[in-house]
């Protein structure tokens, strides 16, 4: 008795006409995920290259009911002028002082102790932002 061998159904099994279909949208998630990453690269290069002036706040202390320091490490641009704001923070949460300290000097990197005078006893003080003049 000899065997007859039957074809397959087309498309049931194996490789399939989707394929390259299947192919296509791959090349094209592929190129739309380069370019996205390429995007959010160029804004955070243009962000962190636009600033004129940052600073970080080292170290804090409060240093009576009513005062309270903070030590800033500010880098700028030699001829960049610019202030940063700090504020200090009660035990609840709430704001007890703000102030605005000017940076001037013709240094690129400039360390400084900033006293702040509180309405009341400050539990925190933190660095709120930088701004260039201009």
């Amino acid at each position: 008795m000899a065997a007859v061998r039957e074809a397959l159904p087309d498309g049931r099994y194996g490789r399939s006409g989707d394929e390259r279909a299947d192919r296509g949208l791959k090349a094209v998630g592929s190129v739309l995920g380069v370019l996205f990453l390429g995007v959010v690269g160029w804004f955070g290069y243009d962000y962190v290259a636009g600033q004129d002036i940052s600073a970080e706040l080292i170290k804090s202390q409060v240093v009576s009911d009513d005062r309270a320091e903070a030590h800033l490490e500010v880098r700028k641009e030699r001829g960049a002028d610019g202030y940063c704001t700090v504020r200090a923070l009660s035990e609840d949460g709430g704001e007890v002082a703000r102030k605005d300290f000017r940076f001037d000097e013709r240094s690129e990197r400039i360390d400084r102790v900033v006293a702040l005078r509180t309405t009341s006893r400050a539990t925190a003080v933190e660095l709120l932002a930088c701004t260039a003049d201009g």
